[in-house]
């Protein structure tokens, strides 16, 4: 019994000895790892509060990855503004079409075949023809009124008709202001060239027609042209022409349009081209074909502004002026 009570107290005191030296050893190794928390805490807070430290970091890990996965790129990376935009496939049907524009603001598209078998236009009273083109069924037209802006809209937005009918009032057609109304047509095609704005006081702008493309499909464009002074016309210009500016006095000009700066500001005032008398003022605007002048040099200038000739009556002098 007393050598069994030996071994019993040995065996205890050997089991106490182990657990205290375990006890130890895990409260060092858990204060060691505190320490190096600790540590490891403080260099990131170091870290974080230098941006010097933080660029040495990333280079050094870039190199890295260069060092270990170094390789040619296999593909490319392209961004979503780079992307080609796709076209949405255009299933309107496309076919010749004649349009016309009344000087009231009815609006007409006519089929050739219809226009064939019934080619008399049919008007309101006082009302008439002002313009007339042929085209296509997915042209896109321009309609520009009295209040600066211009309406954008493809012509198959309209359904055919005959000549027989009145056609589409615009005014209502487009949801126009109260009391605007249209003053031209135009077919802007690819939107290359120009488009020339005549105006009552004598100035003349030449804008860039591509400065009413627009990507989106906005249908009313505000500040088409400027509103310092009434416009007397616009035309549509591809090439360099000469144009007859005519007064209220019954003086003519004729302008080469080499004379006029291209302008990509739509509101821009323009150049003056005619000098005007008190009172006067530009009445007319038409290309030299279309006018009943055959004294050219006599009314033709070669710097801007010039006054004009008195026409004289076998240029048009008894014409009736608006």
């Amino acid at each position: 019994m007393i050598g069994f009570g030996i071994d019993a107290v040995q065996a205890e005191y050997v089991a106490e000895i182990k657990l205290r030296n375990i006890n130890k050893e895990y409260i060092l190794k858990r204060v060691k790892e505190e320490e190096a928390l600790r540590s490891e805490i403080e260099d990131l807070e170091d870290l974080v509060g230098s941006p010097k430290r933080i660029r040495q970091v990333i280079i050094g890990e870039l190199r890295e990855v260069k060092k270990k996965y170094a390789q040619p790129r296999l593909t490319t990376i392209v961004y979503g503004h780079e992307l080609p935009e796709e076209e949405e496939a255009d299933e309107t049907p496309d076919y010749p079409v004649h349009v016309f524009l009344s000087r009231e603001g009815y609006f007409k598209k006519i089929t050739p075949q219809s226009l064939r078998m019934a080619d008399t236009q049919k008007y309101k009273e006082e009302d008439g023809p002002s313009q007339s083109f042929e085209t296509t069924n997915r042209a896109e037209v321009m309609f520009f009124t009295n209040r600066q802006q211009v309406y954008k809209c493809r012509l198959s937005d309209f359904d055919d008709t005959k000549a027989s009918a009145l056609g589409d009032y615009l005014p209502t057609k487009l949801g126009m202001d109260s009391e605007e109304s249209v003053v031209r047509m135009v077919l802007p095609g690819d939107y290359s060239g120009w488009l020339l704005f005549f105006f009552a006081n004598g100035k003349a702008a030449r804008v860039e027609l591509k400065s009413y493309a627009t990507t989106s499909n906005r249908r009313r464009l505000t500040g088409a042209y400027s509103d310092k002074s009434p416009l007397v016309t616009l035309l549509p210009l591809t090439e360099e022409r000469e144009v007859v500016l005519t007064t209220t006095e019954r003086r003519s000009l004729v302008v080469n349009t080499a004379l006029l700066s291209p302008k990509t500001t739509r509101s821009t005032q323009g150049v003056q081209v005619m000098t005007l008398k008190p009172k006067y003022q530009v009445a007319e605007v038409c290309f030299l074909e279309d006018s009943p002048i055959t004294n050219l040099s006599r009314y033709r200038c070669r710097s801007l502004p010039a006054a004009g000739a008195v026409l004289k009556e076998e240029d048009g002098g008894q014409m009736r002026l608006l």
